[in-house]
């Protein structure tokens, strides 16, 4: 029997600033840019979350999508939604809240609260244009 992938999709809204305060405001501007401007920005984030596993055979789930939508309502949706990431997110207190990073936080928060044998896959649309995909294998 093969791995079966379901995905959860997802939307919040965010505001964040690109900025490492370890750097000149010279330097985070040029690499940064608009990103990093000191009065935020925001983005409509689409998320997928996708778990891979064994269908049970007697559910025919590899989990149950109830649960997994409650699941990310309650640890990313209630966390991320109409949030300033860099004021608001604990997680992002010392983290550039990157798409990169926060794809890897969303997989943080969510992977101890499923089943061992289940994995994870998380991808973060920033834009329409513009995913990360955390972890790629």
């Amino acid at each position: 029997m093969n791995k079966t992938a379901i995905v959860r999709c997802e939307h919040f809204n965010a505001a964040h600033r690109l900025h490492n305060v370890n750097w000149s405001d010279e330097k985070n501007s040029v690499v940064f840019g608009k990103c990093n401007n000191s009065n935020y920005h925001g983005h409509n984030y689409d998320i997928e979350v996708k778990v891979i596993g064994f269908c049970n055979p007697e559910t025919g789930y590899v989990i149950d999508t109830k649960i997994l939508s409650s699941l990310i309502k309650r640890e990313v949706l209630d966390r991320f939604d109409h949030k300033n990431l860099n004021l608001d997110v604990k997680e992002f207190e010392f983290l550039n809240p990157t798409a990169e990073n926060i794809a890897m936080v969303i997989y943080n928060i969510l992977k101890p609260l499923l089943d061992d044998s289940l994995e994870l896959s998380i991808k973060l649309y920033e834009t329409k244009r513009n995913y990360v995909v955390y972890p790629y294998v």
